[in-house]
C-alpha cells in the first residue's frame, strides 16, 4: 500500500460512525452483514448507514455483495491489513522486539484480555 492509498483509507475510516461500523464488520467476518442490521447496531438511520457505506467502499475498507433482497457488507481484510502493514513497515529502527508487543495479541482474543 502506498501513501496515497493510506490516506484515503484512512480519510474514511475518520469519522465516528464510519469507524464503528468497520469494526462492526471486522467482528462479523466473512458472513458480513446487511446493511439494516448495521445500520441497528451503529445506531444510525438506513440513509444515513448508506452514505458511511458509500464513503468505506471508496477508500477499499468494505465490499457489497447482493444476497436475495439484501446488499450484505464486508470488511475487506487485506486493505485493513494493509493498512497495518503501511503503519508497521519501518518499525523499530531494525529491534523487532520493540515492536512485537503491538503484533503479538491475537486479533480473535476478546478485547479485556489483550492490553
Amino acid at each position: 500500500m502506498d501513501e496515497r492509498q493510506a490516506l484515503i483509507a484512512f480519510g474514511a475510516m475518520s469519522q465516528e460512525t464510519r469507524l464503528r461500523i468497520v469494526r462492526l464488520l471486522v467482528k462479523a467476518g466473512q458472513d458480513g452483514m446487511a446493511a439494516g442490521n448495521i445500520a441497528e447496531a451503529a445506531g444510525v438511520s438506513a440513509s444515513n448507514v448508506s452514505f458511511h457505506l458509500k464513503e468505506l467502499e471508496r477508500g477499499g475498507l468494505v465490499a457489497a455483495r447482493r444476497e436475495a433482497r439484501s446488499i450484505v457488507y464486508t470488511a475487506e481484510y487485506q486493505a485493513l491489513t494493509g493498512l497495518i502493514r503501511f503503519l508497521m513497515e519501518d518499525c523499530c529502527a531494525g529491534n523487532p522486539a520493540i515492536c512485537a508487543p503491538a503484533l503479538v495479541p491475537s486479533c480473535c482474543e476478546p478485547a479485556d484480555t489483550v492490553q
